[in-house]
């Protein structure tokens, strides 16, 4: 028992374990592995290398601290670039994939590199379009207010979030565009009174 002053029993032993639990052991006896012989040393594998070879890189690559050397394959389809690079290599250079502040950092480098789209996204010929994007439209038709309430679906936790989340940053972007049209507006009203 845990918490009293008793010596716990130790561990049961291997014939106590495989007469009360059906198939225990089964594979402690090695003629009984169907992969024993290739577990041998020795058994040619047929690979022509100790350690596969390195893949070629330009630049840095990212590695955790804890290991000395990259894999030997890795992924390249996403550098790491502008401020979310930056917040990821120096999670990559400081904190080992066992501290919460290594991923908390991977986050945080994900949420930039998303603001900086959704901004970039408002300031091209061709922003972001929040009906259609946000699949609201692909509910018509399917139920969409009966097939959210009494089913236990776990998204009626945050649902009241996303009208914020997809509307939000163009309320915000709004704001600020017509913040910053009224700034330039004024000071040139009080300096041409004549022309308002």
């Amino acid at each position: 028992m845990p918490y009293t002053a008793d010596k716990p029993r130790l561990a049961p032993s291997a014939d106590e374990l495989r007469s009360r639990i059906p198939g225990w052991g089964a594979d402690l006896d090695p003629a009984d592995r169907p992969a024993f012989p290739r577990e041998q040393p020795g058994i040619p594998t047929g690979a022509h290398w100790d350690i596969p070879e390195q893949q070629p890189h330009s630049g840095r690559r990212e590695k955790s601290v804890e290991h000395t050397r990259l894999p030997p394959v890795f992924g390249t389809a996403q550098p790491l670039r502008g401020l979310a690079g930056a917040v990821r290599r120096y999670s990559y250079d400081t904190y080992s994939e066992g501290q919460a502040a290594h991923w908390l950092l991977l986050v945080l480098g994900d949420r930039i590199d998303s603001t900086t789209a959704h901004v970039k996204s408002l300031v091209s010929l061709r922003p972001d379009d929040p009906i259609t994007q946000s699949g609201i439209l692909g509910e018509r038709g399917h139920k969409p207010i009966s097939s959210r309430f009494g089913r236990g679906r776990a998204d009626l936790k945050h649902m009241w979030l996303d009208p914020i989340i997809v509307v939000g940053p163009w309320l915000l972007a709004g704001t600020l565009v017509f913040a910053l049209g009224r700034a330039v507006v004024r000071p040139a009203r009080r300096r041409h009174p004549e022309r308002a």
